[in-house]
C-alpha cells in the first residue's frame, strides 16, 4: 500500500466531502413526494410508528396521503376496524431494511422531504469514500483512488438516487461496502497465508486461515443488501464464487500442490458460514418488526400466540415464508405498462431514463415558461467512457488474467445480466435506475483503465505526461458534463428552453 497513510485518508475524505455537499445542498427540493417516494416515505413512517407497513389514504392514481403530508398532516392511515383507530395492514413487495433507514431520517428531521431523503444522501456520500478507498487498495495509488471517488461524486444517477427516498441507493451502498470488505480480506488473508506457510509444516493443501473478520463483515453487509431488495442475492452468489476463487488462487500462488481442494476443504466451510449463514440471519433480523407485531400483512399473531411458544415460532416462520411466496409471484408477474420502463440491453446506453419529477411554471425564472425537473440519468461521459473501459477490462483479463479486471467485470455482470432473464421469461416492468449497483464497478473499470493509460511509476516521463493529459481530460469532461446536467438532476428552476437543450436524446423527454 502507498506509504503516506494521511494522504490515503485525506484525499478520499475531501472527495467524499465534495460529493456530500452536492447531495445535501437543497436536499428538500423539490418540495414534493417524488416518484416512488409515494411508497417508501410512507412505509418508512409506518415502520417507525407500528413496526410494519400500514395502508394510507388514496392510491397511485389519487395520492391523497401525499397531499396530506405536504400540507403537514401526518394522520394518513386508513382504519380497518371502526371505530377503533387500527390502521389496515399493507402488502409490500420489498424487504424492510431500506425503509427502516429512511425512517431514521424521518425521526430525526420530521416527515418532510429533507427527512425522508436524509438517509439516502448520507449513505450515498459514504459510498464515495468507500469507493475511493477500495480503488486505492486495488490500484495501490491514492491518486487513482481519488479519481474513482470523484467520478462517483459527479455521476448523475448516483446523485439523483442519493437525493431521493428510493431503496436502490441503499442496495448499492451495501453491495459496495460488502465488496470492499472482501477486497480487504483478500489482502489480509494472503498475507496470513504466507506467514503460516513459512512458519508451519508444509502440506499439499495449506493451513486454515481462521474466521476472517472482514469476510464476516462482508456477509452481514451483503445480507443487508438482500434485506433492502432481493436483487442483492445476485451479488451475494457472485461474490461467494469470487471469494472462493481468490482463496484457491492464493494457495496456488504460494506453491501449494493442491490449491483447489485446499480451498474447498480449508476455506469453503467458513466461507459458507460467513456468506451463507450470516446473510440469512441478517435478512431474517431485518423482519423483526413484522415478527414482533400483530399488525403486519399475512400475520397470524392471534392464532400463533394461543397455542404456545413452540407453535408461535413455527407458525410465524410459516406465515413469513407464505408472504415471501406471494411477493415472488408479484415480482414474476409485474408486467404492467409504464411510460419510463426500459429493457436491460438499453441501460448502459442511457436511452430511457426515468423522469422522477417535472413541473412547468410561468414567470419565475426570468422568462415566460420555466421548468423544474429531476431526471434519473447517468453522466453520459462517464457511462460511455465506462463502456470503453469495460471492453478494455475484457481484453486485459483475457490476456493477463489480472484479478482486478475480472473482479470489476463480475461486479458489472452480476448487476446487469440477471435482469435479461426477467425481461425474456416474464416481460417484467423494469427501469434504468436498477443499474445503480453496477455503477461503482463501471467506475472501477474506468479507474483501472486510467492506471493503464498513466503507466507504471517508473515509465518514461513522456509516457506519464501523455497519460496524465488523457486521464485529466476525461476527468475534466466528466465534471463539465455533470455541471451541464446538474440543473435537471437537482430540480433547479430554469427556462424551459434550457431544460430542452439538456435532453441528449428525445427518449429522455
Amino acid at each position: 500500500m502507498p506509504g503516506n497513510v494521511l494522504l490515503g485518508w485525506l484525499g478520499p475524505l475531501l472527495v467524499a466531502a465534495f460529493g456530500a455537499f452536492l447531495r445535501f445542498d437543497r436536499l428538500g427540493v423539490p418540495k414534493a413526494v417524488v416518484f416512488d417516494e409515494t411508497f417508501y416515505a410512507k412505509d418508512a413512517y409506518a415502520l417507525s410508528l407500528y413496526g410494519v407497513e400500514r395502508a394510507t389514504f388514496g392510491d397511485s392514481s389519487d395520492p391523497i396521503a401525499d397531499r396530506m403530508l405536504m400540507s403537514g398532516n401526518t394522520d394518513i392511515w386508513i382504519s380497518c376496524s371502526p371505530p377503533e383507530a387500527d390502521p389496515c395492514p399493507l402488502y409490500v413487495a420489498h424487504p424492510p431494511l431500506g425503509k427502516w433507514l429512511i425512517a431514521v431520517g424521518e425521526q430525526l428531521f420530521g416527515m418532510t422531504p429533507f427527512g425522508w431523503r436524509f438517509a439516502g444522501a448520507l449513505l450515498g456520500s459514504l459510498s464515495i469514500l468507500i469507493l475511493a478507498r477500495v480503488a486505492r487498495r486495488m490500484t495501490r495509488s491514492t491518486l487513482l483512488g481519488c479519481l474513482a471517488g470523484l467520478l462517483l461524486a459527479v455521476e448523475g444517477l448516483h446523485l439523483v438516487l442519493s437525493r431521493t427516498a428510493l431503496l436502490d441507493i441503499f442496495l448499492m451502498f451495501f453491495v459496495l461496502a460488502g465488496f470492499a470488505c472482501l477486497v480487504v480480506d483478500r489482502d489480509h488473508s494472503r498475507s496470513r497465508l504466507v506467514d503460516r506457510y513459512e512458519n508451519s509444516s508444509v502440506t499439499d493443501h495449506g493451513p486454515w486461515l481462521g474466521l476472517r473478520p472482514w469476510r464476516l463483515g462482508a456477509g452481514v453487509l451483503l445480507g443487508a443488501a438482500c434485506a433492502v431488495k432481493w436483487s442483492g442475492i445476485f451479488y451475494l452468489i457472485a461474490f461467494i464464487v469470487m471469494a472462493l476463487l481468490w482463496d484457491a488462487g492464493a494457495r496456488r500462488a504460494v506453491g501449494l500442490r493442491r490449491p483447489y481442494s485446499g480451498a474447498l476443504g480449508k476455506d469453503l466451510p467458513t466461507l459458507l458460514g460467513a456468506m451463507g449463514l450470516l446473510p440469512a440471519l441478517t435478512y431474517l433480523a431485518s423482519w423483526s418488526g413484522w415478527f414482533v407485531s400483530s399488525l403486519g400483512w399475512g400475520r397470524n399473531w392471534a392464532q400463533a400466540t394461543s397455542q404456545g411458544p413452540f407453535f408461535f415460532v413455527f407458525d410465524s416462520l410459516r406465515s413469513w415464508l407464505a408472504y415471501h411466496f406471494q411477493v415472488l409471484s408479484y415480482h414474476s408477474a409485474l408486467s404492467t405498462t409504464h411510460p419510463y420502463k426500459s429493457e436491460p440491453w438499453s441501460w448502459p446506453l442511457l436511452l430511457r431514463p426515468v423522469a422522477f419529477f417535472y413541473e412547468g411554471t410561468d414567470d419565475v425564472c426570468g422568462v415566460k415558461t420555466c421548468a423544474q425537473a429531476v431526471l434519473g440519468v447517468g453522466t453520459p461521459i462517464i457511462w460511455y467512457g465506462g463502456l470503453a473501459a469495460l471492453l478494455a477490462m475484457i481484453v486485459w483479463y483475457v490476456s493477463t488474467r489480472d484479478w482486478r479486471a475480472g473482479t470489476v467485470l463480475l461486479g458489472y455482470v452480476a448487476g446487469w445480466v440477471p435482469w435479461f432473464y426477467w425481461a425474456i421469461a416474464d416481460h417484467r416492468t423494469m427501469y434504468n435506475f436498477y443499474t445503480i449497483p453496477m455503477v461503482p464497478f463501471m467506475i472501477l473499470a474506468i479507474t483501472l483503465a486510467a492506471g493503464l493509460i498513466l503507466g507504471p511509476a517508473d515509465a518514461v516521463p513522456s509516457r506519464r505526461l501523455l497519460g496524465s493529459v488523457v486521464v485529466g481530460a476525461f476527468a475534466f469532461l466528466s465534471i463539465a458534463n455533470f455541471w451541464w446536467l446538474y440543473p435537471v438532476l437537482s430540480a433547479e428552476v430554469i427556462p424551459h428552453e434550457e431544460w430542452w437543450r439538456r435532453m441528449l436524446f428525445r427518449s429522455w423527454v
